[in-house]
């Protein structure tokens, strides 16, 4: 996706026109059409400005990342409200409950390390002879307690982030038909087990 095609996306997803964009950018209706077009560039104070107004990241913007997810929606939730059994069982049956009616597939994430992360990882092999997968298993202790799950209702798939304290719903803009697939930087890959 390219950066004209990214402002464009955001701004509808934002519901504001080019002209109201750039009112409030202070540029000519035709600059933001030659930016949207890939026929202009942006200058800095424009990238901060446009990051601000459609509330993207100036990285998201600048990145040939994927597409830009359609709505976020954070909910608390209170496990002890849901009956007895271990942390995942609780939070299958939240999901179960917000979506009656979903097709829902449990997923196991991985971050993909950083660059930094893997020289550290292969320092740590060279010196000490570790096994591989050191920044991975940092990763794996910081998120034991969330659980991920891909939900299909009718024509949207969401991606949804349960943790002790709270639910996070994304509406993905692009869908994911593999078993195996990456969002940012984390690698997902269905389960085979089904939520009751």
């Amino acid at each position: 996706m390219t950066l004209g095609e990214k402002i464009k996306e955001a701004r509808k997803q934002a519901g504001v026109s080019q002209e109201e964009l750039s009112g409030k950018l202070g540029v000519s209706r035709s600059a933001v059409a030659k930016w949207e077009c890939d026929k202009g560039i942006p200058d800095v104070n424009n990238l901060k400005m446009l990051s601000q107004l459609l509330d993207i990241s100036i990285d998201y913007l600048l990145d040939n990342g994927k597409a830009l997810d359609k709505a976020v929606i954070k909910e608390p939730i209170d496990l002890s409200e849901y009956g007895k059994g271990s942390r995942r069982v609780k939070k299958d049956r939240i999901i179960r409950e917000k979506y009656p009616k979903g097709v829902i597939h449990p997923l196991l994430a991985k971050a993909k390390p950083t660059k930094g992360e893997e020289a550290l990882d292969w320092g740590i092999i060279l010196v000490t002879d570790a096994p591989a997968g050191i920044p991975g298993l940092l990763h794996s202790f910081q998120n034991s307690g969330n659980q991920y799950y891909m939900v299909e209702q009718g024509v949207k798939q969401l991606l949804v982030l349960i943790t002790d304290e709270f639910m996070v719903i994304r509406e993905l803009a692009q869908k994911q038909y593999s078993d195996k697939f990456e969002i940012g930087n984390i690698k997902f890959t269905k389960c085979t087990y089904k939520v009751k």
